[in-house]
């Protein structure tokens, strides 16, 4: 088991934060229920309701969590609350009456992409001097650098992720819907440690040309190239996975070229990977490889994405993203082919950023994988 988060580490989340919010030119920062409040105190509301819960972190004050009365007890056993100061309102009255005293009038304020409209519009009906913008835009980078403990979190994620392919692999495919190997990949992501699963694409023959293709009904056949995709929470923190198999041993021509054109840009991409590189740069790299093969109208994402407690957040690997790769940076490599009607790949590991280069989370052969 990993070592528990203490309210020491949750203590000092808020402070870098507060602090990367003044260097941004923020007066502070508005944080809403969801994974910024998770990374930064440890709580999670049971619900997320219309009640105004907000956790506040302005410069020269005590971090402060504003949540509704009858949540307070849930709130005071999160580990991150001691290190803040933590005021409750009641139904009946205005939540913006307890945030506005701790708030500058004229200040500017990073604010949640997930906090509620109705709150955000709330606190600047009662602050019309203030000014808002996105978290995300303003602080890209809070939950991008992972620590040693994060990375521990995130290896565990992925080695459990692997033993789910290599379990899925000893399953049957041909004969059986998409939905009956999405359950098969739910189970064995449970069975080797997620609490979690967030997705399980199977797309099969021509649904494989939908990246994110909801498994269906369809019935796999012999003969299919299958796009294999998912992930969920391990200890907090997430897997996310790509490998693309084929029903049976007799493996088209053009299902092995496209397969060795993706094999190759992912590895080619991954070698690119080192602090000072850009973000854009691993993109193009990964698209280039695609694109003097001849497929690079089919390559219709981009290469990746960062991950942490949830399984999409920034970084990203796309074109005019200039962030420069810094040590800890935790993100997808995941280029793809995918032919309209016919069939698609996809290659996908988590990645790392090391002092050195890069470091995988994901160590299942890239090779494209048989199934029965």
């Amino acid at each position: 088991m990993p070592r528990p988060f203490t309210t020491e580490d949750y203590t000092a989340r808020m402070a870098r934060a507060t602090a990367d919010a003044a260097a941004a030119g923020l007066s502070g920062l508005v944080v809403a229920p969801g994974p910024d409040l998770v990374y930064l105190c440890g709580y999670q509301p049971t619900a997320i309701t219309e009640r105004l819960t907000a956790l506040l972190l302005t410069d020269g004050r005590e971090p402060a969590l504003i949540v509704p009365t009858l949540e307070r007890p849930d709130a005071e056993r999160a580990t991150g609350t001691p290190g803040l100061r933590l005021l409750d309102w009641t139904d009946g009255e205005s939540p913006y009456d307890t945030a506005v005293p701790l708030l500058d009038p004229a200040g500017r304020y990073g604010v949640s992409d997930n906090a509620w409209a109705m709150h955000l519009l709330g606190l600047q009906a009662a602050l019309p001097g203030a000014g808002w913008t996105s978290l995300t835009e303003a602080l890209p980078m809070l939950r991008a650098v992972k620590d040693t403990d994060e990375l521990e979190r995130l290896a565990a994620a992925g080695g459990a992720a692997d033993a789910a392919y290599r379990g899925i692999l000893e399953v049957r495919f041909a004969g059986r819907r998409e939905t009956d190997v999405a359950a098969d990949l739910s189970a064995l992501l449970i069975q080797y440690g997620h609490s979690q699963v967030d997705f399980t694409v199977v797309g099969s023959g021509p649904n494989g040309a939908n990246p994110h293709h909801e498994a269906g009904d369809r019935v796999i056949e012999a003969g299919d190239t299958v796009v294999l995709d998912f992930g969920g929470l391990k200890d907090g923190y997430g897997s996310d996975t790509t490998r693309t198999v084929h029903v049976g041993t007799d493996v088209p021509a053009e299902v092995r070229t496209v397969h060795d054109v993706v094999r190759q840009a992912q590895q080619t991409a991954f070698e690119a990977v080192r602090p000072g590189v850009t973000c854009q740069e691993i993109d193009r790299i990964a698209r280039r490889v695609i694109t003097e093969a001849g497929y690079g109208e089919y390559f219709i994402h981009r290469t990746g994405h960062g991950i942490g407690i949830t399984t999409h957040e920034p970084p990203y690997l796309v074109e005019g993203e200039e962030q420069p790769l810094v040590p800890g940076m935790c993100f997808s490599i995941e280029p793809g082919v995918y032919l309209p009607g016919r069939f698609g790949v996809r290659i996908e590991d988590i990645v790392t950023v090391t002092d050195q280069g890069g470091r995988r989370f994901n160590n299942t052969p890239h090779e494209l994988g048989t199934v029965s």
